[in-house]
This record gives structure tokens, C-alpha cells and sequence, in this order.
């Protein structure tokens, strides 16, 4: 069971929308928030990232907290959460405008933006992942506001290596293009976070990168990840670790940052949502498959756990509209 691919795979509600994105010097675009993470890959040249506060064009209902502004250079990856505005210059001294729509020619999965003066060249692929906001993985909770990843020097060969092919596809109109493009941006997102966990110290005593290679909490969150469904205990889990129960429900707590059967519902929870969100089966099969004996067990416990009884929530996610609306060339 690989736990990372797993965990992203619960949280996605679609495809992601990117857009090739070129800006001229002098340029600057302020970007809007999005529900779920954005994204910006440098294939070209290089360019600042802004904080929240220099990008707004209006107060946010919740302010994000304050960055330096960020040097971007081509092979560089930015990861944004959380909902917040923020903006991309040649220069921390050039205006930002609103991102205008992104056109799309028919059949393509990808839109294009050009912007700016007559000056340097930078080229990015900037996007969006759509996530489930109703209750984020801890995993992702964990993360910082921006993660920024650097490929040059050799550093994340894989990731480095999927920049490059994507700068490729992107620059030469080739065979095939449609679906690998779509295709790697997928696989870009568990590269982002595989590069991120690695970078975290091996001797975090907290956390998704400390508890993913325990030899006690790893086989346990294994488990209930296999088979959610199961009458998982404290007891049958610190069996499964090899530890005590009182050893084993302290180590996950601290690691994990809620208790083994707090995190079981979570992943129950999150598991129905994307049962809801992806298929048509009836609430009893989705109900079976998570754990719960009962369609009313188990629409008390998604109501409480997301605000929405079963089938409110699944014709929300049916009727969410998909960000960086564009026009057709």
C-alpha cells in the first residue's frame, strides 16, 4: 500500500487546469485563490513569486500570513494551499494585473497567456489541483503555505526530470501531447510532495515524514489504508505495529497528531467522500465499504464529519465548476 498515493488520490475531486503562461518584462500577474493547491512551474527564464499582501486586490476573508517574496529560477516548482491570493513578476517592483482568461484551443487540455512588454522572456505552467477543502488530510495540513522546491545543482532528479519533460511537450506540438501533458502534471503533484517529505530532517520526531518510516505507526496506517472497513482497535493495531497499546496509541498521537481511532474515521470519512464524488454506488455499498453496519450509521457519521448528508454532498461535488475558466482560440 503506498500510503502518499493513496492519500492524494482520496483528495482529488478532478483534473487539474494549467495554463502555459508567458510573460514579457516589464511584467506582473496577480493570481485569485483557488479551491485546492496552485501550482507554478518555471520552464523558462526566471521571475518572483509575492506575498499574499503585495498581490490583493482586495482584503481576504482570512489573511494569509506573511513571506518574503520568492526568486524562481527555470527548473523551480512553487506549491501553494490554503486559499490565498498571491502574484508572479519579472521584478518585485513591476504592477500586477488580474490573470485575464486563458485561451484554449479545441481539444487541448492546456490554455495560453501571454502578457507584458518586449523584454526577457519567462515561461511558466501555472495551475491549479482541485482538493477536497471539507477536511484535508493531515498530511497536507502539515505542509507550509508555499513549498518551494529547487531542481537545479541536482537536486530532486525526478521531479527535475519531469519539469523537462514537460518544458518538451509543451514546446514542440507533437503526437501524443493531449495525453501525456495531463498525464505528468498528475505525476508532477506526487513528485512535489515526495521531494518535500524528503527534504525533512530524518531526525523529525513529528509529523508525515517521521511517520511514514516508523517501524511502528508505518505498518499500522498501512493497514487501516488497505482495509478500512475492518473492526480496526487500539489493541488490534498496536498487535499489527508489534507494541503495546499504551506505547503504541502515544507514538501515533504525537507522530500522526490525533489518535489511531480518530485518524480510522478520518480515513473512513475521506474514503466514502471519493466513493460519493466517483461513482454511482447506492449508500449502502458505500456504507459497507467504509465500516458501518447501517446507511443511517453511516450518514449521521459523514453528515457530522462534512456538514452534508451523503447525497447533498455528492450533488455538490457533481455541480463544483472547475477554476481558470478560459475562451476557445
Amino acid at each position: 500500500m503506498d500510503i502518499l498515493t493513496e492519500v492524494l488520490g482520496s483528495m482529488r475531486t478532478g483534473r487539474p487546469a494549467s495554463v502555459r503562461t508567458e510573460g514579457r518584462a516589464p511584467w506582473g500577474l496577480r493570481l485569485p485563490p483557488v479551491a485546492g493547491a496552485g501550482f507554478h512551474v518555471v520552464l523558462r527564464g526566471s521571475c518572483w513569486l509575492l506575498p499574499p499582501e503585495d498581490a490583493a486586490s482586495a482584503p481576504e476573508p482570512v489573511p494569509a500570513p506573511r513571506h518574503e517574496p520568492v526568486r524562481l529560477h527555470t527548473g523551480d516548482v512553487v506549491f501553494l494551499q490554503n486559499n490565498h491570493s498571491h502574484a508572479l513578476a519579472d521584478d518585485p517592483g513591476t504592477p500586477a494585473v488580474d490573470a485575464g482568461p486563458a485561451r484554449f484551443r479545441p481539444g487541448s487540455p492546456i490554455g495560453a497567456l501571454s502578457l507584458g512588454g518586449d523584454g526577457a522572456r519567462t515561461t511558466l505552467l501555472c495551475g491549479a489541483y482541485h482538493l477536497d477543502q471539507g477536511r484535508p488530510h493531515p498530511l497536507v495540513r502539515q505542509l507550509p503555505e508555499v513549498v518551494h522546491l529547487e531542481t537545479r545543482h541536482g537536486r530532486h532528479p525526478e521531479l527535475s526530470a519531469a519539469v523537462g519533460l514537460l518544458r518538451a511537450e509543451l514546446e514542440e506540438e507533437r503526437a501524443g501531447a493531449a495525453g501525456i501533458v495531463p498525464a505528468l502534471i498528475d505525476a508532477l503533484l506526487l513528485y512535489v510532495l515526495r521531494a518535500w517529505l524528503e527534504e525533512q530532517p530524518a531526525t523529525a520526531v513529528a509529523g508525515w515524514s517521521a511517520a511514514l518510516r516508523d517501524p511502528v505507526i508505518a505498518p499500522a496506517l498501512t493497514a487501516i489504508h488497505e482495509d478500512p472497513a475492518a473492526r480496526w482497535s487500539v489493541e488490534s493495531l498496536a498487535a499489527r505495529a508489534g507494541t503495546s497499546r499504551a506505547t503504541f496509541a502515544r507514538r501515533f498521537h504525537t507522530l500522526v497528531g490525533e489518535p489511531p481511532l480518530a485518524y480510522l474515521t478520518r480515513w473512513r470519512m475521506t474514503t466514502a467522500a471519493r466513493l460519493l464524488r466517483e461513482a454511482d454506488h447506492p449508500l449502502s455499498v458505500v456504507a459497507t465499504r467504509t465500516g458501518y453496519g447501517s446507511e443511517f450509521a453511516f450518514a449521521k457519521a459523514f453528515k457530522r464529519a462534512y456538514g452534508l448528508a451523503p447525497g447533498g454532498y455528492r450533488r455538490h461535488a457533481a455541480a463544483t465548476p472547475m477554476p481558470f475558466a478560459g475562451r476557445h482560440a
